[in-house]
């Protein structure tokens, strides 16, 4: 029987697949790594209480990457080029959805605004990663090989929505509601068509890799594209509401250490 669980247990124990899959999830982690760091050192004078946690964020997808880079090497594998087609992160920024790489390679402060779009941008996006996290969980957190790693990612992914949440209801009190509904919208529309078309290309590729029937990889796409209609008649509005976390301050304090792989 095809299902979520078989299907991922499929991708991991196949070195080929594996290869693939940990070498997205290392691209995707460090490009956010590197997207926060960079929002942390331009942050403006009147937001600087953000930077810290900013920092925090980096240094979290920082280590994520390094985490499933030491995945491979366990196994005797080296990170494979991310095919474009399957680049979540730069999709996005390709769709205009958060601050652009070349604003962020600018060394000039960024605007009160632009922390509002970073925010509401990673609300949108912090929400498909804890639940990504959340179902890799539910089936492989006693896993010998990446059951230490999915959990701590699991934990900072969801720290990260909490962040988002509790900043955002700060700002909106602060003024800035409209911006946020508005950023929040266009988000979330435009993320759940990338994610839709960056689930396709991933499978492609998986499908290739490990031989599947044209039936299978069919029963698959089918879906994922009944996924991304379920998320635009509706699905997409759990990625723009917003309430008090019960984890107040999750991003307080320095980013925990990588577990032993």
């Amino acid at each position: 029987m095809l299902s979520a669980r078989s299907l991922f247990q499929e991708i991991i124990d196949n070195d080929d697949s594996y290869q693939l899959f940990c070498s997205i999830a290392a691209s995707g982690e460090a490009q956010g790594g590197w997207e926060n760091a960079r929002i942390a050192a331009l942050v403006p004078p009147e937001l600087q209480e953000l930077a810290p946690r900013i920092t925090r964020h980096g240094a979290d997808e920082d280590k994520h990457g390094r985490i499933f880079n030491a995945l491979l090497k366990k196994r005797g594998l080296e990170p494979v080029p991310v095919p474009p087609e399957a680049d979540y992160t730069m999709l996005l920024e390709g769709r205009g959805i958060g601050l652009a790489h070349e604003k962020l390679g600018r060394d000039e402060p960024l605007s009160e605004e632009d922390i509002v779009v970073y925010l509401s941008h990673s609300r949108v996006t912090e929400q498909r990663a804890a639940e990504q996290m959340d179902m890799l969980l539910t089936f492989f957190e006693d896993h010998p090989e990446v059951g230490k790693a999915v959990k701590m990612i699991s934990n900072d992914e969801t720290n990260h929505l909490a962040y988002c949440h509790e900043e955002l209801l700060r700002l909106a009190a602060a003024g800035h509601g409209r911006t946020i509904h508005r950023v929040l919208r266009q988000s979330a529309l435009a993320e759940i068509a990338i994610y839709r078309d960056v689930s396709l290309a991933v499978m492609a590729h998986m499908g290739r890799l490990l031989g599947w029937p044209r039936s299978k990889s069919a029963v698959l796409a089918a879906g994922i594209h009944g996924m991304y209609a379920y998320e635009r008649l509706g699905g997409w509005r759990r990625m723009v509401s917003l309430a008090m976390p019960e984890r107040r301050g999750a991003l307080d304090g320095p980013a925990t250490t990588a577990p032993a792989i």
